[in-house]
């Protein structure tokens, strides 16, 4: 049995004038700027946030704060299961890059930053539903995140992913509601202040399964902590400039997606919880419809069901199986 697939990279620029593919799930963050009647705005004011941000954390030599600006790189990835050319989409990742307008140097940034797959909303949106329907207690099913975690493993040792990156994914996604973090003493000079969890989540279990660790990090005039899932050492792996860039990037999304936490009025304090209902926060300019995209992802569940689960599960089966 064949150990690895065949991944296909294809990237486009993410811009005011982005408009997503017919491959690209439509709740991701940045798909879902680009629609409706404010597209074109909403792209804008968020591309304006992003370059507003990175400045302010990348101050020094930078007293107009406009020397930098980032650009954008939608990163898509399709797999070839039977070495046939018929492909699926599989994840989908954003790539940063940093324009150094003083030296006119152009500055490679961080993988990852955000991180969509239709098997990860197959397997929350239909596989760990069905399986706790009916049940009097919540539970999780055997091996789940298995086949997600050996396909995204697969695809960080792939050639392609070698002859595109130089360094590992980071991913960043927001805290969790269900927890509590207490502020510890380890402070970076950018990532911030260093945040530990009360317990483990669903989703740390589910990232482990991909080969990432994740630490929390809250960065100077934050409202609360990013988790910032990685493999290696995140804090001296990667170059200020480079963290910056996928700070100033996530943390723009989630204050447009989590206002009640990104863009609270109040910052996290030594003992922080997270609250979806909390009133006492700020909304940006740019619209998002929340609920709309809470059910667009049982829908791109099923579509991975149907178009990539069944036709392939006998495949899919024995090369998990045989994954190493």
């Amino acid at each position: 049995m064949n150990n690895s697939f065949t991944f296909t990279i294809k990237s486009i620029c993410f811009d005011e004038s982005y408009r997503p593919s017919d491959n690209t799930r439509i709740t991701t963050n940045f798909a879902n700027l680009a629609r409706g009647e404010r597209r074109q705005e909403n792209l804008r004011d968020a591309l304006r946030m992003i370059n507003n941000r990175f400045n302010a954390l990348a101050h020094w030599d930078n007293a107009k704060g406009d020397r930098y600006s980032v650009e954008l790189e939608i990163v898509s990835v399709d797999v070839d299961i039977e070495g046939n050319g018929q492909t699926f989409p599989t994840i989908e990742i954003l790539k940063t890059n940093i324009l150094d307008h003083h030296t006119d140097q152009r500055i490679e940034g961080i993988v990852g930053n955000n991180f969509s797959s239709y098997v990860r909303d197959y397997d929350f949106s239909v596989v760990l539903p069905n399986h706790n329907k009916g049940q009097k207690e919540f539970s999780i099913p055997d091996n789940f995140g298995d086949l997600h975690g050996k396909l995204f493993k697969s695809f960080v040792k792939s050639d392609s992913f070698k002859e595109k990156f130089t360094k590992p994914p980071v991913i960043c996604l927001s805290v969790s509601d269900n927890k509590t973090y207490q502020r510890t003493g380890n402070q970076h000079p950018v990532l911030g202040v260093e945040y530990q969890p009360n317990s483990t989540s669903l989703t740390e279990q589910y990232f482990q399964k991909m080969g990432l660790q994740v630490r929390y990090f809250m960065p100077a005039n934050s409202a609360a902590p990013l988790a910032f899932y990685f493999v290696g050492d995140l804090l001296n792996d990667y170059s200020n400039l480079e963290l910056i860039g996928t700070i100033s990037t996530m943390e723009t999304f989630q204050k447009i997606y989590r206002p009640e936490i990104y863009n609270a009025n109040a910052v996290a304090g030594k003992r922080y919880q997270p609250n979806l209902k909390n009133s006492d926060h700020s909304l940006t300019q740019i619209v998002y419809d929340r609920e709309e995209r809470s059910q667009l992802a049982s829908e791109q569940g099923k579509f991975a069901e149907q178009n990539f689960i069944k036709p392939y599960q006998k495949v899919l089966e024995q090369w998990s199986a045989n994954y190493a």
